[in-house]
């Protein structure tokens, strides 16, 4: 049978760690009736990768498991009528990489029902160049334009701008002719930023968080994967029926506002979840990234890197050190 490599984490007297290792499909467990198996080509890092395969957050629920929430490549055997051998497609959150075996691997067993093909213009490294983070990014600003917002509404602002979900909004933003403020705690970053689309750069530092239940208006959106201190500012400085996106919790996990942005000046605080989101939303997320980016752009904000690689990946993203995306070599 053949063999291919897999990155699996294990928990060795409380200490969570990878390492690469050797498996067949025999050792992949069934993933039932409608089972998809995809032969990987890539898989991705995100922020909830880093904290799985470090156990720096309590992601995986059971040890060991093969890392990555996302994979991409072809199908390798379907029992699901909809998928058929050679077809192009992805996987992206469901319980991948948390509570079954994930994308670091050179296989994937998956149900039919988690399954995605793959949008033309996309490649397999395209949409991994994507993942997780970028589609987070795409919800958020579906969402965001079902509560009302519109280019001609006001600067939206994208915080932890150089990441994975907020580099990928300020493209899918700027693209869709938004005016874009990127907030980053990297003051050497601007250019990058730029290229991507932002108008205007503010350093984190700068900022005069503040403890004024309102503050001054400034935002008509916001694409937030932070949390915390700089969520409760967002709410304080959002104009009038602006909406806040939130997707993350680099921040912190704790909210300390009050209920005024919210019934004096109309604030929608939209809480996003790339994770269980329905078949139709996945749809539509995928369909807006495949018309509004190119392969062109999201080779500018992504690095290869192979298994080897992975445990450096996940220590730069709990840094908070990120640029962009990386993207995992799964197949040689």
């Amino acid at each position: 049978m053949t063999s291919f490599n897999a990155f699996k984490v294990f928990q060795d007297e409380g200490r969570v760690s990878g390492r690469v290792v050797e498996l067949t499909l025999d050792d992949l467990p069934s993933a039932g009736a409608s089972e998809v198996v995809i032969k990987a080509s890539y898989s991705s890092v995100n922020f909830k990768d880093a904290l799985a395969g470090t156990g720096a957050g309590k992601i995986m629920r059971r040890f060991p498991l093969v890392g990555g929430i996302d994979v991409a490549g072809t199908v390798a055997s379907s029992a699901d009528g909809r998928f058929r051998e050679g077809d192009a497609v992805l996987v992206t959150g469901h319980d991948l990489g948390v509570a079954v075996d994930g994308g670091y691997s050179g296989y994937v067993r998956v149900p039919g029902d988690w399954v995605v093909r793959i949008p033309a213009p996309f490649s397999a490294f395209d949409v991994m160049a994507i993942g997780t983070a970028g589609f987070t990014a795409a919800l958020s600003v579906l969402e965001m334009e079902r509560n009302g917002l519109r280019p001609g509404s006001g600067a939206v602002v994208v915080t932890g701008a150089t990441g994975g979900v907020g580099s990928v909004a300020v493209g899918l933003l700027a693209a869709r002719k938004y005016e874009v403020t990127a907030i980053t705690g990297k003051e050497s970053e601007g250019p990058y930023l730029r290229s991507l689309g932002a108008k205007t750069i503010v350093a984190r530092q700068s900022l005069e968080i503040g403890k004024k239940p309102l503050e001054k208006m400034l935002w008509a959106g916001a694409v937030d994967p932070v949390g915390g201190e700089m969520l409760a500012w967002l709410t304080r400085t959002m104009m009038y029926g602006g909406s806040i996106a939130n997707s993350g919790l680099a921040g912190g996990t704790e909210l300390h506002t009050t209920v005024l942005p919210f019934i004096l000046r109309g604030v929608k605080l939209l809480g996003i979840d790339s994770v269980n989101c329905p078949a139709p939303a996945r749809a539509e997320a995928w369909a807006l990234l495949a018309k509004t980016l190119t392969p062109a752009s999201l080779r500018g904000i992504s690095r290869e890197i192979g298994f080897a690689e992975l445990p450096a990946a996940f220590e730069t993203l709990l840094k908070g050190e990120a640029r962009g995306r990386f993207v995992v070599r799964v197949s040689s």
